[in-house]
């Protein structure tokens, strides 16, 4: 018999599929939403945004790395895992090197966040710090909030609301009707990212004792929140447009439906990890393009 040895993956690769790049899109989505906000109500500032957005990467790779690290350390990322290979658990890359690259990476958005409230308004700095203890307490510390099934509301608060409302203010120094509802819009969506990855983990997550939303109350009921989040997400622009704080042409983030209804088909018809991958890196995509189609809504 012919063994077949399978080469181990590059350094390269495995940091990089540590980035999760699919999830990228949603630091992307509510800036780019919360940019074409400010320019509806006539305050845009291009410089804040580009600072608003270097933070919203930094803090979405920062916490990726985090996770990565912590769920090795607490025994989450088992050889029984589906999904991506995590760096820490690939034997390619030391666990340590995986916990200062994401000190590293929480670093520049603290850095970058720091100059930025200087500029802007100083009150800032205490939403920066909730933000980067947030984002390493989520799966570290000694009580990890992402592991009592906490994630999502985690996910809402500060990839919904803070990014795209703090993307607002830092360019308009003001909060607005208008940034508090794309906050929401953006948040749903984002946090229906969340439901799909941990709808997929949920039997590995239940026997490594991490307790996610959908390991407490099943797959059933993940499914049915996955469908509230999306159908919430796209009445927020029906909800602008009759609060008449953007003409009808916001009405065309509705388009966004066609993307965003494929993955939550998948999950409710698969329980295989494949296609509930392919349905999360969808989701991803389906977040971005809302944000793309509400800035031609808010900006034609």
């Amino acid at each position: 018999m012919t063994m077949v040895s399978v080469a181990a993956p590059s350094p390269a690769r495995v940091w990089w599929l540590a980035v999760r790049p699919a999830t990228l899109a949603a630091s992307v989505a509510p800036v780019l939403a919360g940019t074409a906000v400010a320019v509806h109500e006539g305050g845009a500032r291009p410089w804040a945004g580009i600072a608003a957005l270097v933070i919203a990467l930094a803090m979405q790779v920062g916490v990726n790395f985090a996770n990565d690290y912590s769920d090795f350390v607490r025994g989450a990322d088992t050889p029984q895992r589906i999904g991506p290979l995590r760096a820490a658990a690939s034997g390619v890359v030391a666990p340590e090197r995986v916990k200062w690259a994401a000190f590293a990476s929480l670093g520049v958005a603290g850095l970058v966040g720091f100059v930025l409230s200087l500029a802007t308004d100083w009150r800032l700095l205490v939403v920066g710090a909730a933000c980067l203890a947030a984002g390493w307490l989520y799966t570290g510390g000694p009580r990890p909030y992402g592991y009592m099934g906490l994630g999502e509301l985690f996910v809402f608060v500060f990839f919904g609301l803070v990014a795209t409302v703090g993307t607002v203010y830092v360019e308009e120094l003001r909060v607005t009707p208008l940034a508090m509802l794309a906050g929401c819009g953006l948040g749903f969506l984002a946090t229906a990212i969340l439901v799909l990855n941990n709808l997929r983990d949920v039997e590995t997550d239940a026997a490594a004792g991490k307790r996610t939303l959908a390991t407490r109350i099943g797959r059933g009921p993940t499914r049915i929140l996955l469908l509230l989040l999306v159908i919430a997400a796209f009445a927020v622009p029906i909800v602008i447009l009759v609060s008449r704080l953007a003409g009808v042409t916001i009405l065309l983030t509705l388009f966004g439906i066609l993307v965003a209804a494929v993955p939550v088909r998948t999950a409710f018809v698969t329980l295989r990890g494949k296609e509930l991958i392919g349905a999360l890196k969808l989701m991803a995509a389906a977040e971005l393009a809302y944000a793309l189609l509400m800035a031609v809504g808010l900006l034609v």
